[in-house]
């Protein structure tokens, strides 16, 4: 279920990888203010070159995101490290993702929940990431294509959800979809910038904060941006 940091299962031959992870960890993470230790232990150990293009590789450890096809990016690194922060899981919690994309989130997440149940509008992605996912042994993220903004009724409540795409609104499907006590942590605003938000569900309702600005691919869908 959970790759081995110090070489996952599939991952790519490339001696500087670790190195870079290494790197990428203290560079970009700890020394920005993530504090998480399971947090950064997991980015330390999922292989993000794994999920890009082998052209792109030599990149996968910079500090931005890269094109994975289809108009869709694979998050900087720091944004990964951020939301999953925020989203604070635990080992036996069950966690939804909305925008599935490389895989490379889902797989951060699956190291630190029991599960991870995630989807993405685009199939051939979801095809994708699914074979990158097999191919390192995760076996606790479930995929499927479709409307995210939406969510995903079959396995709410949830103790986490996180959305890796920018919604003009809250879409209330999700926040239906919290265990009390969860968070929801998504980017919303215009299609062009946004602010990362964490929603807690209290008594029903929703305790909002304000994280940082981000830009992210749109959310589309019944509850997001129209196509």
């Amino acid at each position: 279920m959970r790759p081995d940091p110090s070489g996952p299962p599939g991952e790519r031959a490339g001696p500087d990888y670790p190195q870079a992870r290494a790197r990428m960890v203290a560079t970009q993470l700890r020394a920005r203010g993530i504090r998480d230790e399971r947090v950064l232990e997991a980015l330390a150990a999922v292989p993000r070159h794994a999920f890009v293009d082998p052209a792109l590789a030599p990149e996968a450890y910079s500090d931005r995101p890269l094109p994975i096809g289809h108009g869709q990016t694979i998050s900087q690194p720091y944004m990964v490290a951020l939301m999953t922060e925020a989203l604070r899981p635990e080992p036996g919690d069950r966690l939804l993702e909305v925008g599935t994309g490389s895989g490379y989130q889902a797989a951060v997440l699956s190291r630190l929940a029991r599960s991870v149940f995630t989807i993405e509008r685009i199939p051939a992605l979801v095809e994708r990431s699914r074979e990158v996912l097999a191919r390192l042994g995760i076996t606790n993220v479930v995929q499927r294509v479709g409307d995210g903004s939406t969510g995903w009724h079959t396995h709410a409540p949830y103790q986490g959800i996180l959305v890796a795409a920018g919604s003009p609104r809250i879409p209330p499907a999700l926040f239906g979809q919290l265990a009390e006590g969860g968070r929801l942590v998504i980017p919303t605003g215009s299609r062009d910038a946004q602010v990362l938000r964490i929603v807690t569900r209290r008594g029903g309702s929703a305790v909002e904060s304000e994280s940082v600005a981000c830009v992210f691919v749109p959310l589309i869908g019944e509850e997001g941006w129209r196509e």
